[in-house]
C-alpha cells in the first residue's frame, strides 16, 4: 500500500509498505478514506517532536471503514464508517479512568499514531485499542464532516471544556488557524457574551468575519487595548492560546483579567518565559498540554444535529498520490489554505 513516511529529519516521502495486520485482540485495521495534514505533522518533519520515530507512516487525522477487528473489539464492526482518535488509550490505567487519556500509561498510549507507530496518511492503518479510539460515524454525517473529529475538533472541544466558560463571559481566542477555528466553534457552543479572535493574517481574519459575523476580530498589535474596550472586568474572562507564535503566550496572560483562566492549546517550538513577578497579583489559572480526546461520541452527535460544521475549513482537496504537493501548499500557507482533505483511495 502507499504510505506517506517520515524518512529523516526534514524529509517525508511516499513509500510502499505492507498492509497492516492485527497484532492484538483490541486492534482494528481501517481502510482510510480521507485524511488530513496537521501542523503537528510539520513539527515532526522539522524535529520539534523528538519522540517521533523515523520510518513511521505519518498522519493522525483520518476517517475510514473498518476492515478487520480483533476478538475483543465490540464497539465497532467490519464495514462501519469510523473516526479515528488522535490518541490511543487503554481506558483502564490511572489516567484513563479519570479522563486524562493523553497520559495513558500503555506503551502505545497517548499520541502514538503517526508519531511512534504507523499513522493514517496511507491506504490502511492499524488502530490499537480500537474499542476506545474508533467511533462510528452516523449515517447522516459525511466523511468530510467527520474528518476533524478525532483531532482538531477533539482539541477544540477539550480546550473549551476546561476553560470554564460561562454565558456572561468575554472569551479571547488567539489564532485563527485550523485548530483555532475548531476551538472557536466549540467556544461558541458555550454561548459566551462575546468572543474575540486575534489573528494577524488578513485572509484568516477575513474568513472569520465572513463565516462567523458575531465574532469580533483584531490583530496582535492592538489586541490588548481591543480586549480592554470590549470586556467588562479589565480583560478576557477566558483566554485560549492556539497560535503558538513568538509573543502569543505573553499576549494571552496580558489580555486576561485577574482570576481568569488561560488555556494554552498551542505547541511551541521553543521554551516560553513565565514572568511571575510581572503577573503577580493577577491570580491567573493556567491550563496547558495535549488534548484528552475522549469526547468524540459527543462531537459526532453535535455534527449530526447540525450544531457544528467544519466543512468550510476544507479549502483544498488532493489525492494521496499528490500528498507531497498538498504538504507544500499547507506548509507555505499558500492559496488561502486552511485544511486539506486527502483522498486515500486515489
Amino acid at each position: 500500500m502507499r504510505a506517506y513516511t517520515y524518512i529523516e529529519h526534514g524529509k517525508f516521502g511516499l513509500s510502499d509498505k505492507p498492509v497492516p495486520k492485527l497484532t492484538g485482540p483490541r486492534d482494528a485495521v481501517v481502510r482510510v478514506t480521507l485524511c488530513s495534514i496537521c501542523t503537528s505533522d510539520l513539527h515532526i518533519k522539522h524535529g520539534s517532536v523528538p519522540r517521533a520515530v523515523p520510518g513511521i507512516t505519518v498522519g493522525h487525522e483520518m476517517v475510514g471503514v473498518v476492515e478487520q477487528v480483533g476478538a475483543e473489539v465490540a464497539s465497532v464492526k467490519v464495514g462501519d464508517r469510523v473516526t479515528v482518535n488522535v490518541e490511543t488509550f487503554c481506558g483502564e490505567c490511572f489516567f484513563c479512568r479519570r479522563g486524562y487519556v493523553n497520559n495513558c500509561t500503555d506503551p502505545e498510549g497517548g499520541w502514538a499514531l503517526g508519531c511512534r507507530i504507523d499513522g493514517g496518511q496511507a491506504e490502511y492503518v492499524r488502530v490499537p485499542y480500537a474499542d476506545r479510539g474508533l467511533n462510528r460515524i452516523p449515517d447522516a454525517v459525511s466523511d468530510e464532516q467527520a474528518l476533524f473529529v478525532g483531532d482538531l475538533l477533539a482539541t477544540g472541544f477539550w480546550a473549551a471544556r476546561i476553560s470554564e466558560i460561562t454565558e456572561g463571559d468575554t472569551v479571547l481566542v488567539i489564532g485563527a488557524g485550523p485548530t483555532g477555528l475548531c476551538t472557536l466553534l466549540c467556544v461558541m457552543l458555550k454561548r459566551p457574551k462575546r468572543v474575540i479572535v486575534c489573528e494577524n493574517s488578513p485572509e484568516r481574519a477575513r474568513f472569520v468575519k465572513e463565516h462567523y459575523p458575531g465574532v469580533l476580530v483584531t490583530g496582535s498589535e492592538e489586541c490588548r487595548d481591543f480586549v480592554l474596550r470590549h470586556s467588562d472586568h479589565g480583560g478576557a474572562d477566558a483566554v485560549l492560546e492556539v497560535a503558538g507564535g513568538t509573543d502569543t503566550f505573553r499576549l494571552a496572560w496580558e489580555c486576561a483579567r485577574p482570576n481568569a483562566v488561560v488555556t494554552v492549546v498551542a505547541l511551541y517550538d521553543r521554551p516560553q518565559l513565565l514572568p511571575l513577578p510581572e503577573m503577580y497579583g493577577k491570580n491567573l489559572t493556567f491550563k496547558t498540554g495535549g488534548v484528552d480526546g475522549c469526547d468524540c461520541a459527543e462531537i459526532l452527535r453535535l455534527l449530526e444535529e447540525g450544531r457544528i460544521d467544519t466543512t468550510p475549513l476544507i479549502t483544498h482537496r488532493f489525492p494521496l498520490s499528490r500528498i507531497g504537493e498538498a504538504y507544500r501548499l499547507f506548509e507555505e500557507r499558500a492559496d488561502g489554505v486552511i485544511k486539506i482533505a486527502v483522498d486515500c483511495g486515489k
